[in-house]
């Protein structure tokens, strides 16, 4: 049989469970319909423990694991902003889900010196072993023959909000969310940083364990009361962290100031908190800072 996997949607075939019914796979959930293709509202009874719809839910939970492990793989990519090799992407562009993730993300060539090429940018639209297929910035198709190209983070993307515009006179929807990215660039002045690093302060959780689930749900790690979240960038690894408490997870917590610490755990100074790391860690402390409250709203 033939699957579809992309992203919450999969379309298949019908496949025989027994001799009155057939089952397939809708919105990620398996459905049924009678031999003569009247469709049902639940599963019957009888096919429960049925062997097809048993396999059925494995292959779709299976698949739900490949996307997330791609979708942890691609934006790894671009979060680093590392070369990734053409021929890579052109193997992984068979699949699916990698298609689905892909299509349409910003590339940018990538020289043998490791630099970018950003004039030649363009939208990813396809890949097999002569290049990269993109639509470039004047909205023309061309090929893209680099040994690697970037996923560039938006962040280091010059005229972003250009891009952004013409993404939407396209009609593009990213699978992976690259140029509607929310970015926070670093202010040039010591007030601006400090300013910045405390803008998220203060929300308050009813529930420690309301604060931890909303930062690991959103892919950050949480230990020694902290949410942190860990950039390699510039050959570094800088560490992102916002105190959101510790203790009896049922009480009240209230949400700290972002800070950055090399991998040892020493200090860095916001000045010297590199583009991609500095966004990052901007973002983590507003997705945590949004599901609080205000200290000051009752």
């Amino acid at each position: 049989m033939r699957l579809t996997f992309l992203g919450e949607g999969m379309a298949m075939g019908w496949v025989p469970a027994g001799a009155d019914y057939e089952i397939s796979v809708d919105g990620g959930r398996v459905v049924a319909r009678t031999a003569q293709g009247k469709a049902l509202k639940s599963l019957p009874k009888a096919l429960k423990d049925h062997e097809a719809v048993t396999g059925l839910r494995q292959l779709v939970e299976w698949l739900r694991r490949h996307e997330a492990t791609c979708r942890a793989e691609a934006e790894r990519w671009m979060i680093r902003s590392l070369p990734v090799p053409t021929a890579v992407i052109a193997q992984v562009w068979a699949d699916e889900s990698w298609r689905a993730l892909l299509r349409d993300v910003v590339i940018v060539p990538v020289d043998d010196a490791g630099g970018w090429d950003v004039a030649s940018a363009g939208l990813l639209r396809d890949a097999d072993g002569s290049g990269l297929g993109v639509v470039d910035l004047d909205g023309e198709s061309a090929r893209i023959t680099a040994a690697s190209v970037a996923i560039p983070h938006p962040v280091l993307l010059p005229d972003l909000e250009d891009l952004r515009e013409f993404a939407g006179d396209l009609g593009v929807e990213q699978g992976m969310l690259q140029l509607f990215r929310e970015v926070w660039h670093r202010p040039a002045d010591d007030a601006g940083r400090r300013s910045e690093l405390a803008r998220y302060t203060g929300a308050r959780y009813k529930e420690l364990r309301h604060a931890q689930s909303r930062a690991v749900s959103a892919g950050y790690r949480v230990q020694g009361g902290t949410a942190v979240c860990r950039v390699w960038e510039a050959g570094d690894t800088i560490v992102a962290s916002v105190w959101i408490g510790e203790g009896d997870p049922s009480e009240e917590t209230e949400v700290g100031e972002l800070s950055f610490a090399d991998v040892a755990g020493e200090s860095v100074a916001a000045a010297a908190v590199p583009p991609v790391a500095w966004s990052e860690g901007l973002r983590m402390a507003a997705l945590l800072h949004s599901g609080g409250v205000e200290r000051d709203d009752e």
